[in-house]
């Protein structure tokens, strides 16, 4: 997987991937690194898949066959640019799929905290970033054994800037736990990925440039369906599901029609996405990046000739995201009402009680005198009404617990809600609703069930992620993981590991409280959903 779109003196690039990856690093020593180099030969532990591009070969670990870095498109570099996703050429040799491939381009964010840091950017992708970084990841107990598993298709989060399908998420407990094919995945994001250069400039060659991340997503999803038989997988039995950003992908999949048979179930974490805001502001940032770099807008092709990281790095004050361009998103993902195009897939929503916690600067060691000036600024003419509010519903809770509640049920909350609701009115595909109120003892605690508390739950690797590695969250991981393998296999979450939990609909608002001891309420602390319907 040799990176020909680097830049290698660039400094962003030493900044971002100083080393090797332990995979690469093993890679390196055994051998095996290049594809279709054979040093791995056929066999128990090199087991190898025919798919619709070429032979590849992975590795078998404890009876998990692993592949890593599997193309699904050819590089975005150069004329593809901006372009839809290409098909990748075949290739004669067999492909050995031992490393993750290259994450895209993109630069850290500038998290206030270790927390933040290991949430919105994964650290641990060391395999390079490039522009040729369509690649995907495979976990699979069988191959070739016509074994019609579920697969659990997992989309990252960090925005629509920042990620990849790394290390990090691990598909390997998922997959042997639930005896399910676990597939991520890496697509273009930021500029890359949503400039919005057709409305921009006027060019018909542009007309996708403010979508194809999006596009990438619809390409890996088609070689799901074209390969994944071949994995053990059932392409007619495939479950998308992302957390933060990843979670606002899953909304916006829901809605477009390219994506419509590709997948059969949607779990979204803490990522409601409603909306995608008004194109206008996408034209804008593509406006004013394009002034940064000194490229007329009448020259759009001039950016396909630069480097990528010059254009990562003049990203640094705008952002971007997928814009309604009509066609291949026809309409807002959930607003007014829930897509028509995806009503029968059944769907779970859910978010964690301080989720946004990650967003409280003031720290855990927040006082109650600081707390009512931040209410106060804040709120202004209704701080009376929220303080009020939630020092009723919440008298023994921090300082700091209070703002994190506050933060996430006036959005995060509020946007679940309202996403879960609308499906719930279709009466087609089931909508269920959770809410983890587990606090992950990760980083002593400090910031309760935080966002993305739940991913490490539902991968069944707590360790990797912001769940810890205690014996709490591994008894959390097998009650999270077993409903949503549940759901995956069956379109019910409902298993041994739970409460019975039903679907939700505007009368019960049954919701599932994830804990230690989980229980069904219905409509949970309903004074405060009802506090911000109306404010």
């Amino acid at each position: 997987m040799t990176n020909k779109d680097q830049s290698p003196g660039r400094d962003i690039t030493r900044r971002l991937f100083l080393k090797q990856s332990s995979i690469l690093g093993a890679a390196a020593v055994t051998g095996i690194l290049a594809p279709g180099n054979g040093y791995a030969a056929q066999s128990d532990g090199f087991p190898v898949v025919e798919t619709t591009y070429g032979k590849i070969r992975g590795m078998n670990t404890a009876g998990i066959k692993t592949f890593r870095g599997i193309r699904y498109g050819a590089s975005t570099s150069g004329a593809n640019r901006f372009m839809p996703p290409v098909k990748p050429a075949r290739w004669k040799d067999v492909y050995d799929a031992f490393a993750y491939g290259p994450a895209a381009p993109q630069m850290p964010g500038d998290p206030s905290d270790p927390y933040a840091h290991s949430v919105n950017w994964d650290a641990h992708v060391k395999s390079g970033i490039s522009e040729d970084c369509l690649f995907l990841n495979v976990w699979t107990p069988g191959i070739n054994d016509n074994g019609k598993r579920p697969v659990f298709f997992y989309i990252h989060g960090g925005g629509y800037t920042n990620g990849s399908g790394g290390i990090t998420f691990d598909g390997d407990p998922m997959a042997r736990m639930g005896d399910a094919v676990v597939v991520t995945v890496n697509h273009r994001l930021g500029p890359m990925g949503y400039l919005d250069l057709g409305q921009v400039t006027n060019s018909s060659k542009f007309a996708y440039s403010g979508v194809v991340g999006m596009l990438d997503l619809v390409a890996a999803l088609e070689w799901v369906r074209d390969n994944i038989s071949n994995f053990g997988g059932d392409p007619e039995n495939v479950l998308i599901f992302g957390q933060s950003g990843g979670g606002a992908k899953v909304s916006t999949l829901m809605v477009m029609p390219s994506a419509k048979g590709l997948f059969h179930k949607a779990l979204v974490q803490s990522g409601s996405t409603l909306t995608l805001g008004p194109r206008s502001r996408n034209a804008g940032q593509t406006e004013k990046l394009l002034s940064e770099l000194g490229i007329s807008k009448t020259k759009p092709e001039d950016l396909q000739k630069i480097p990528w990281d010059a254009i990562i790095e003049a990203r640094s004050n705008t952002s971007f995201s997928p814009i309604v361009d009509g066609v291949v998103i026809p309409k807002d993902p959930f607003d007014p009402e829930a897509p028509e195009i995806s009503a029968d897939v059944p769907m779970i929503v859910g978010y964690t009680r301080e989720d946004s916690g990650i967003r409280n600067f003031s720290g855990p060691e927040l006082n109650e005198e600081r707390l009512i000036k931040w209410v106060n600024e804040t709120y202004k003419e209704n701080a009376n009404l929220v303080m009020t509010t939630y020092r009723k519903v919440y008298p023994n809770a921090t300082p700091f617990q209070v703002q994190a509640r506050i933060r996430t049920d006036s959005a995060t909350r509020k946007r679940a809600t309202t996403m879960v609701e609308r499906k719930s009115r279709q009466k087609r595909g089931k909508a269920y609703l959770y809410v983890v109120e587990w606090p992950s003892p990760a980083y002593e605690g400090r910031f309760g069930a935080v966002h993305g508390v739940d991913l490490g739950l539902v991968l069944g690797n707590p360790r990797n992620l912001i769940a810890g590695n205690t014996f709490e969250a591994r008894k959390m991981a097998e009650i999270v993981g077993s409903s949503v393998l549940a759901f995956g296999k069956t379109g019910d979450p409902n298993c041994d590991k739970i409460p019975y939990w039903p679907a939700y609909d505007t009368e019960s608002r049954a919701t599932m409280i994830f804990d230690l001891e989980c229980r069904v309420e219905n409509d949970p602390t309903s004074e405060l959903r009802l506090l911000w319907e109306k404010l």
